[in-house]
């Protein structure tokens, strides 16, 4: 038994990894800076907690990455495509997200020019959207099927440290920075993902790729093509899984009870009476090893017990993670509690989100990953842009305790839909 424990992390050991751990932070970094850090940096400007709740939409570009996958999937970029597919359209997007964060450093949140502030911030998503697409895709064709619980361990590895960064780092930093200088120090996070992409390797997995050039084809004719191609062919070839509507709406559903708090968990550690140095100082020492802990623990979970086994029992983790918050509230100004709330909630979703990226992943057909994954995670977003943007209002409305409570109960839907599925032979 111990040595086939031992067996499951020498993956661990291969060089993939390093590159998992830099894309996965140049994915991770910009979530917090257009929601949780963004949030408070509004609550300091004067604004109402209905307007904040409001900005979880500014993140819908996430939802929608699918639309624009199949010309990331399937186009050569004319300069930056000598490095390869994949790493060109990477190179670009990481620019672009740097530049776009640049940007709204420059700005000032007021309640006069909110609309500004909102507009800005959907570009960094999309920008962010848009990476997603290609590192998703270069992590999944990078891996064999077994290997994609170590792949997907180690990447999330690596986004939880951007969130840390982006999260932990920047409250620290905004005690003693304005916001517009956290934010222009934040820009220097896409540095991490380019620097990862010049120093990769194209992965070494046959692509399903054709750029067909037949000169006796009319344009409208290769438009025809390009399309089946492109956007017909990954839909299509998705819905041969078995049941994969039920698979869809596993999808929108298993991350509800996280995504719905996560807007508002800065907001309630402010209203516990929490410095930001605090909450920073907890998040970036307990938090991280919470979130390492959780991640290896998850994708050794996966290897072993398979994914069926690792998204049930995730699943109860990140619902039951939602009663520490509620003794949070009612200790109130206690450090220690704080500790073990950030601790408990990481844990458990490092754990939740390799299980479930590991799921992601396996669904793919490797011959149009970029689409079908954008695909599966915009769904995944969908229900945090949407839903979530309620939060703020439910939060003001019913009080902290019974908004965490709420927030617990969202498990119980995936967790019927997993049985379910499971009995049907589904997953």
């Amino acid at each position: 038994m111990l040595k086939k424990w031992l067996q499951s992390l020498k993956i661990y050991t291969d060089r993939r990894m390093l590159i998992m751990i830099g894309l996965g932070f140049s994915s991770g970094f910009p979530l917090l800076l257009v929601s949780g850090t963004l949030s408070l940096w509004l609550k300091d400007s004067g604004l109402s907690y209905a307007l904040i709740g409001m900005f979880a939409l500014v993140k819908t570009p996430y939802s929608f990455k699918w639309a624009w996958a199949p010309l990331i999937d399937h186009i050569r970029l004319p300069l930056l495509g000598r490095l390869g597919r994949r790493r060109g359209w990477a190179l670009l997007t990481q620019l672009c997200l740097m530049f776009s964060l640049l940007f709204l450093s420059r700005l000032t949140p007021e309640v006069e020019n909110w609309k500004l502030i909102f507009a800005v911030a959907a570009i960094v998503v999309f920008c962010s959207a848009s990476q997603d697409i290609v590192v998703d895709s270069f992590r999944v064709d990078s891996f064999s099927d077994q290997e994609q619980g170590a792949g997907s361990a180690v990447f999330v590895l690596g986004y939880r440290i951007g969130m840390i960064f982006s999260g932990a780092f920047a409250l620290l930093m905004a005690d003693f920075l304005s916001w517009n200088e956290v934010y222009l120090i934040m820009s220097c996070g896409a540095l991490i993902g380019i620097i990862t992409i010049l120093l990769s390797r194209e992965p070494d997995k046959e692509y399903y790729f054709h750029e067909q050039k037949q000169l006796q084809q009319t344009k409208c004719e290769r438009l025809k093509a390009f399309m089946r191609r492109s956007v017909i062919e990954p839909f299509a070839d998705f819905m041969r899984h078995r049941g994969w509507y039920w698979i869809l709406l596993l999808i929108v559903l298993f991350r509800l009870s996280d995504d719905y708090k996560a807007p508002m968990a800065n907001i309630f550690y402010d209203d516990m009476g929490f410095t930001k140095a605090q909450i920073g100082y907890i998040s970036k020492i307990y938090g991280m090893l919470a979130t390492i802990i959780g991640g290896l623990l998850g994708g050794i979970l996966v290897n072993h017990k398979g994914i069926c086994y690792s998204l049930v029992i995730t699943a109860i983790l990140q619902g039951a993670t939602n009663l520490v918050y509620i003794a949070q509230a009612a200790a109130g100004n206690n450090i220690y509690m704080l500790a073990a709330t950030i601790c408990a909630d990481n844990l458990a979703g490092g754990m939740a989100t390799t299980a479930f990226v590991a799921y992601l992943s396996s669904l793919c057909n490797t011959a149009y990953t970029a689409t079908q994954y954008a695909l599966l995670s915009s769904l995944m977003s969908l229900t945090r842009d949407i839903v979530s943007s309620t939060s703020g209002c439910v939060a003001k409305i019913i009080g902290w305790p019974y908004f965490f409570a709420l927030s617990g109960i969202l498990v119980l839907p995936s967790l019927l839909l997993l049985a379910y599925m499971i009995k049907k032979k589904i997953i």
